[in-house]
């Protein structure tokens, strides 16, 4: 083995995690900062969290209506041209 080529190793290696949860693993940085550990994974909690970035939840939602809407009036536009064509056959 080589000497001097090995980064230092921290067996008592600190992570904080977004949620708050703190615990001790080895690494080569004396601190690490985690976004999810698991205390807040959605596997290991069985709660599922949907993180909703710039909003695409609500455009996705808004799409779906507005695709909704649309249909509805061409079904209303083609009603009322039916009932016209019905009326001027009589």
């Amino acid at each position: 083995m080589k000497a001097k080529i090995h980064p230092k190793w921290y067996p008592e290696a600190r992570v904080h995690c977004a949620c708050g949860n703190t615990f001790i693993a080895g690494s080569t940085v004396p601190e690490i900062a985690v976004e999810i550990c698991s205390s807040c994974h959605p596997l290991f909690t069985g709660q599922q969290k949907f993180v909703d970035t710039a909003g695409r939840v609500d455009k996705f939602n808004q799409r779906v209506a507005s695709a909704r809407k649309k249909q509805e009036e061409a079904a209303e536009r083609k009603a009322r041209k039916e009932r016209k064509t019905a009326e001027s056959a009589l």
